[in-house]
């Protein structure tokens, strides 16, 4: 067992990770679900030694001081062609390095393949504003950015900066400037490499995750002062996500933040990956809120319970809500009633379906 050959049969399963672990078989995320590889349970010095492979000195050093590291990994066949794209989370536990292997796409996909709703796409053509991409972890967050990153650069004449962590497809620079840097090896922190990126004269700043209040700060104050700002959170839901980059500052700045808000937001997307009803795969359902005037009075006047009903009757608008996504695929067959009745954040609003 190496792991070379570990992430070819990964890959011919189509699945979307390998994991790790002491004590457990190598196992395979499919379509959601995971599922054991034909291999015995790794004791811990296989599974360190699986892990390290992919290390080179310096992830070495930095997960002896960390305890974790991240990083991109594209091995190599003989034949010196790349044997795929690869992002690696590495953790220490009871000493022992394991670790959950995510593949990544050696293209970045369209959003028409993706099944993104055109009008994202011509809000990202727009000279400024904050642009948010929401859902749980491996809902596929980074795989939407990388397809608007990749709309943007080649229809715009640009500067666009990308913030990641790690860098999971290296774009080219089609009709734009494309400058991106990978936090541990390029830049220290989301929020160090923000602030300097306002001095490198960008038109678009993507940043690969907002974790914390200076970056969330730093995100505002940036598309406040003409830039487009794309980034990803971890939020379930459009309405869920404003009022969660609200709550991050302290009550006394709240205030602020929300006129901040209400003046740069210009969408969010909040989607999931959900299993298709056939088992081919996954398809994707987004809840789409796009800020018109009424929502920016609902953001400052602490309103946003309101959105609700914006999000319901603004179809004509191009928003969406969740559900009217799950009611399209329910429609037509392409997911089950359960997956629905579990990915939607009101199942009432389906209850003539379900």
């Amino acid at each position: 067992m190496d792991i070379h050959a570990l992430l070819r049969e990964t890959q011919r399963a189509h699945a979307s990770d390998l994991h790790l672990l002491a004590g457990a078989p190598p196992s395979l995320r499919i379509h959601g679900g995971i599922r054991a590889m034909d291999y015995p349970a790794l004791d811990a010095m296989t599974c360190d030694g699986l892990v390290r492979s992919m290390l080179n000195d310096d992830l070495a050093t930095t997960l002896a001081q960390q305890w974790q590291v991240c990083f991109t990994y594209i091995p190599r066949e003989e034949s010196g062609q790349p044997l795929g794209h690869f992002r690696v989370s590495v953790h220490l536990r009871e000493g022992v390095a394991e670790a959950a292997i995510r593949v990544t796409p050696s293209r970045a996909r369209t959003l028409h393949e993706l099944g993104i709703a055109p009008i994202i796409g011509d809000l990202a053509l727009k000279d400024a504003g904050l642009i948010l991409i929401t859902g749980p972890t491996g809902h596929g967050k980074t795989t939407t950015m990388n397809a608007l990153i990749h709309h943007m650069a080649t229809r715009t004449r640009r500067k666009i900066i990308t913030i990641e962590d790690p860098v999971e497809y290296r774009h080219p620079h089609g009709q734009s400037l494309l400058v991106q840097l990978e936090v541990g090896s390029d830049v220290r922190s989301f929020g160090a490499a923000l602030r300097h990126a306002l001095r490198e004269d960008p038109d678009v700043i993507c940043i690969g995750e907002m974790r914390d209040l200076e970056t969330i700060s730093t995100a505002l104050l940036a598309a406040e002062t003409g830039h487009l700002v794309l980034a990803t959170l971890h939020t379930p839901s459009a309405i869920g996500t404003v009022n969660r980059i609200i709550d991050v500052f302290p009550a006394d700045a709240q205030a602020q933040v929300r006129i901040q808000l209400a003046g740069t937001l210009t969408a969010v997307i909040s989607q999931r990956l959900l299993p298709r009803a056939d088992g081919r795969g996954r398809c994707l359902a987004a809840e789409l809120l796009i800020c018109n005037d009424a929502v920016r009075t609902h953001i400052r006047e602490e309103k946003m319970h309101l959105t609700a009903n914006v999000l319901a009757t603004s179809r004509s608008l191009g928003m969406q809500r969740l559900e009217d996504h799950l009611r399209i695929h329910l429609e037509a067959g392409t997911i089950s009633r359960q997956v629905a009745a579990s990915a939607a954040n009101d199942p009432r609003v389906l209850a003539d379906l379900l």
